[in-house]
């Protein structure tokens, strides 16, 4: 796309440029050659004055003062007794003249030049003139180039932006670029991609149902089946049943746990295992000048060195969500802890404000509720970005608040990728 729209605005300017230098360049020939003869007209009516003069004084009139005043002319001058007085070279035979008569006070001048001495100053007319011609298709390819830049990279962007709904990683990127219709569609792709990340989030959060409803009837299951072993009238027999019967439900389960970590990871939203201190590092240091700007400041605190599964990009923007809350909201020294949980890496960010007012607080999450000065979508969105990724958001503090946003080990997101296996015992 950017070779053709390089190449249809060279054309376009290519045409423009002949339609406008060839009428100039024909223009600039004629006006030449009418000054040289409006010169040489002023010349032979000044030569004219002057010889009537020299006579009226009494003084000789010779063409070699004529020529020398006039140089590179031939100037014919009729006296008023019928002399003639001749100055300059004679034309060539069948050479271009450029000629001019004057007469005044009983003396005629005949005066020429050769047109040959008006081709320099045309050459280097035109040679101008082509310079400028050159100089704008220069200009016009740079300008294209640029242009063409500004409209395919957008264009590029967005198709990697399908393509990543494609495949099922809905991350809004909220990029926007300046260009009205790229911006629509830049839009309606964010919308996309909420949307679907509402369909993901709810898929999971139904298997994660389904998975406890179907684990406390097996947990049930195995239990009865023990008491069933150890009270039989046939003890052989039954412990043999019993015993492959609990072995069944005991897969089943183990079948279940991995159905659950499974509703916790999705495969399509790209978590990798991924040390934190550099993602949270790279926002602090963003966020870090923002902030000493407004008085304030950002710090790091807690265990080093922990691992999580997320995505780096969509952590980074989790982050950068709940800095650009802090600042908007909160006030005084944002602090970020890191710190092994239960069963999850916890990234902790909160400051010292006045926190989040009490009607606020059941809705924060929800799209569209916001203190005031903002949208209402950063905080939905990043918990979606969250989930996204088998992790969550929550509010761990309202007064002053502290958001934490736990991420799942490495461990579970392996028992996750196992192949489920059923069979007998």
């Amino acid at each position: 796309m950017r070779r053709r729209l390089l190449l249809s605005t060279l054309a376009v300017a290519v045409v423009a440029i002949l339609l406008l230098g060839i009428p100039l360049a024909y223009a600039a020939h004629k006006l030449i050659y009418e000054e040289a003869g409006q010169s040489l007209d002023r010349e032979a009516s000044a030569i004219a004055g002057g010889v009537a003069y020299t006579l009226e004084s009494r003084q000789p009139v010779t063409g070699a003062a004529i020529a020398r005043e006039y140089p590179g002319r031939y100037i014919a001058v009729t006296l008023p007794g019928g002399a003639a007085v001749e100055a300059g070279p004679r034309p060539r035979p069948g050479a271009r003249q450029l000629t001019a008569t004057a007469a005044g006070q009983g003396v005629r001048v005949r005066m020429s030049r050769p047109a040959s001495q008006l081709k320099d100053q045309e050459l280097r007319l035109l040679l101008f003139i082509g310079s400028l011609a050159l100089l704008g298709v220069a200009v016009t390819v740079g300008l294209a180039m640029v242009q063409a830049r500004k409209l395919t990279l957008p264009l590029r962007d967005l198709a990697e932006t399908a393509d990543r709904l494609g495949t099922g990683n809905a991350r809004p990127r909220r990029r926007r670029y300046g260009i009205p219709e790229v911006d629509r569609v830049a839009e309606v792709l964010d919308r996309s991609a909420v949307r679907i990340a509402d369909l993901l989030a709810a898929s999971r959060e139904f298997a994660s149902d389904a998975s406890h409803q179907l684990r406390t009837p097996l947990t049930a299951l195995s239990m009865r089946l023990e008491e069933m072993i150890d009270a039989a009238d046939y003890p052989d027999v039954v412990r043999e049943e019993g015993a492959a019967a609990v072995a069944q439900a005991e897969r089943l389960v183990a079948v279940v746990e991995q159905l659950l970590a499974r509703a916790r990871h999705d495969r399509t939203g790209g978590a990798v295992a991924s040390p934190i201190d550099d993602i949270i590092r790279q926002q602090v240091e963003e966020w870090r000048p923002i902030f000493r700007r407004d008085g304030r400041d950002v710090r790091i605190v807690g265990e080093q060195g922990l691992v999580g599964m997320t995505n780096p990009e969509g952590l980074s923007q989790i982050v950068a969500t709940l800095l650009d809350n802090s600042l908007m909201h909160g006030a005084g020294t944002v602090t970020i802890h890191t710190k092994p949980g239960a069963s999850s890496v916890v990234v902790e960010v909160g400051d010292e404000g006045a926190g989040i007012p009490p009607e606020l607080e059941p809705r924060i999450f929800e799209r569209s509720v916001s203190g005031g000065r903002g949208t209402g979508l950063g905080l939905y969105l990043a918990r979606s970005l969250a989930v996204v990724d088998g992790g969550r958001l929550e509010l761990l503090q309202s007064r002053p608040a502290v958001f934490g946003v736990f991420l799942r080990e490495a461990a579970e997101a392996r028992l996750a990728g196992e192949r489920v296996v059923l069979g007998p015992a």
